[in-house]
């Protein structure tokens, strides 16, 4: 390995590993922070709790070590551009592909590194992860409670909306199934208000009293038939309480290991079983419910009990009138009531299917997420090494920011994929790849721009076409001895402007001295009617167009406060609608409605009024279109900032044209 290599390499390699451990650090402890709840008081010795963090770091690894692969790259490559080593490095005629050389194949061996990691110790982590909460659950009952969820407790399973209190002993919303050994299924059901986790250092019994419920009990009798009427035990409580025996469940190893089925805990191999095995299953289960569907119809009866008029086999009459009025209620009835169950199959399975295709496409990710890792390893390499050169700053600062909002990008682009692909809203292989496909082309660009020493963005041609647009377009285009002859004209007086254009015309002579000093008459705001009782020949087409014009603007000003009113309004609405606001979503969509119905109302009027000012102004063709102004309605804000430039600039050179 060359010095040079060798240098770049070593440098990285410090940077890397300390941003690693940092980031790591900083992870690691907002892991713990989210289970200090349920963990602290529970008196878990230091190896249980070490253990605990041990089976949670491998997790981390797919946030980390991609974020500390791009801070990391523009750290060095910024303080190599910023130190001028690039400058002395290309001065001997060593290109950026030639410093990234060593690094490119330490990133490599990582990524397959991060491959491996991905595929045998994060899902050993998980493993164990899982597992050990697990275990902690069964020995510290109040950690087994989670809000939202139902929780087995030794024989209830229960679930509590809330909980609050030092150590999570208060409860709300408590709904408790209490299970039979004798039988299977909820059959006892019981819901309170309020909840207490009542138990002593000393006890093997927690006491659970719950407050303001009721009790529910549906009683099964041995005799089938006296079943039929479904007979059940009812009653309301102010004061309930239930015993659990911890004798068994305190007797629980934290370090044995039951569950490993879930998608986080498997490798390639095993997923690739899954996926196989939950393909086969899908097939099977669409198999079966088309079997189903096809016996509730009762197709293959039909022709047994009833029996047309005609045996023609050929008829292309109304089929019911080939049959008599009582055979035709059966068929209708038949017809209408195979619709029916085959609708409520279909609406019965239909959750159930969407669930069996979420699990799946969890399988998919989770297999792909192992070669993403690996990928997004590199991909972000060669974002953040011409980054830093692009930007020349090193240290924690700009680079830091940078590499924060890249990844913040690259991450929140990836948790809405796999959460799209999940519910099946697009294909769990694309929403795998989605954020490192995005990184890509980004990558290129970079690494591309870097190399030929151009900046990371040229504005100029996004701004110029820009300033254009939004730039009033209501001057004349000067030279610069134009520029210096209409500066000039500004130490006139009126009369003075009015005297020169006056000569210019009378004489014939050279019509730029007029244009420019008509040009200075026009920029200082004076009316038409001043100008007119100062001598100059006005037409009265032009002081009625520059009415039409001011009621233009004033009535496309309107428009476009109703059309942003409305806009947001209805942005609102689906707003509220989604936090379940019904009542304001509701109101704002109407007060929505009502201002687009006067934006409609007034952009009817602005197009009437910009047809009569090109009319007296004698430019015909270019009136409203009413299908350009019906297809532009969505844009109604950037068309009111080119109209507004176009018809001033058009009553500008008309005055340039007709004064005399």
């Amino acid at each position: 390995m060359k010095i040079l290599d060798r240098y770049i390499l070593i440098t990285f390699l410090r940077t890397f590993f300390s941003v690693f451990i940092i980031f790591m650090f900083i992870f690691a402890l907002q892991g713990i922070w989210l289970y200090i709840a349920e963990l602290a008081g529970k008196d878990l010795d230091i190896i249980v709790t070490a253990k605990f963090i041990m089976y949670y770091m491998p997790k981390l690894i797919p946030l980390v070590v991609p974020l500390t692969v791009l801070l990391a790259s523009i750290m060095v490559f910024g303080n190599f551009a910023e130190n001028y080593e690039f400058a002395a490095m290309k001065s001997t005629g060593i290109s950026l592909q030639r410093a990234m050389r060593s690094l490119s194949v330490f990133i490599v061996i990582l990524g397959i590194s991060c491959f491996f990691f991905a595929n045998n110790v994060i899902p050993w982590g998980e493993y164990n992860f899982y597992n050990l909460r697990r275990n902690i659950a069964k020995v510290k009952p109040a950690l087994a409670i989670a809000e939202g969820q139902f929780n087995e407790i030794g024989d209830i399973n229960i679930k509590v909306d809330k909980k609050t209190g030092d150590r999570g002993q208060f409860l709300k919303g408590v709904i408790i199934h209490d299970k039979n050994t004798a039988r299977v299924g909820n059959y006892k059901v019981i819901v309170s208000e309020k909840g207490e986790l009542k138990s002593s250092p000393d006890s093997n019994v927690l006491q659970l009293e719950l407050i303001n419920g009721n009790y529910y009990e549906e009683v099964i009798d041995k005799d089938t038939r006296k079943n039929i009427n479904k007979p059940h035990v009812r009653s309301y409580f102010d004061s309930y309480t239930i015993n659990v025996d911890l004798e068994i469940l305190n007797s629980e190893d934290l370090d044995e290991k039951n569950h490993k089925g879930r998608h986080t805990m498997q490798n390639i191999d095993q997923l690739t079983y899954t996926i196989d095995s939950l393909e086969k299953r899908r097939e099977d289960d669409y198999k079966n419910l088309s079997n189903t569907l096809y016996n509730r119809t009762t197709y293959a009866a039909l022709n047994l009990n009833i029996d047309p008029k005609t045996n023609d086999t050929i008829y292309t009459g109304e089929v019911l009138d080939l049959f008599n009025t009582k055979r035709k209620l059966q068929v209708v009835n038949l017809a209408i009531n195979s619709a029916n169950s085959t609708r409520q199959i279909l609406d019965s399975n239909k959750k159930n299917f969407e669930n069996k295709q979420s699990h799946f496409n969890k399988h998919v990710i989770a297999l792909h997420k192992k070669f993403v890792l690996a990928i997004a390893c590199i991909i972000l390499f060669f974002v953040g090494a011409p980054l830093g050169a692009l930007i020349r700053k090193g240290g924690v600062g700009l680079p830091m920011v940078i590499a924060i909002i890249l990844f913040l990008t690259y991450h929140f682009f990836g948790i809405f994929a796999e959460n799209s692909a999940e519910k099946g809203s697009f294909s769990p292989i694309i929403g795998s790849w989605l954020s490192t496909a995005v990184m890509l082309p980004l990558s290129i660009y970079l690494t591309t721009r870097a190399t030929n020493d151009k900046g990371v963005f040229q504005f100029d041609v996004i701004l110029v076409p820009l300033k254009r647009l939004f730039t009033p377009k209501n001057k004349i285009q000067l030279s610069e001895s134009d520029t210096k002859s209409y500066n000039y004209y500004k130490k006139y007086s009126v009369q003075e402007l009015v005297k020169i254009i006056k000569e210019q015309e009378e004489f014939d002579l050279d019509k730029k001295p007029k244009e420019i000093a008509l040009h200075n008459l026009l920029n200082r705001k004076i009316s038409l009617e001043s100008l007119k009782e100062e001598g100059l020949d006005i037409p009265n087409k032009l002081i009625k167009a520059k009415s039409l014009l001011k009621d233009y603007k004033d009535y496309s000003k309107t428009s476009l406060v109703s059309f942003s009113i409305g806009a947001i309004l209805l942005v609102l609405h689906f707003v509220f609608k989604n936090n379940k606001l019904p009542e304001i979503a509701e109101a704002s969509l109407s007060l929505s409605i009502i201002a687009l119905v006067f934006f409609i109302i007034y952009i009817i009027v602005d197009a009437i009024v910009y047809s009569k000012f090109y009319k007296t102004i004698e430019l015909k063709n270019k009136a409203t279109n009413p299908l350009i102004l019906i297809l532009t309605l969505p844009f109604y804000p950037l068309k009111f900032i080119v109209l507004r430039n176009k018809i001033g600039q058009d009553f500008y050179q008309s005055c340039l044209q007709n004064i005399k």
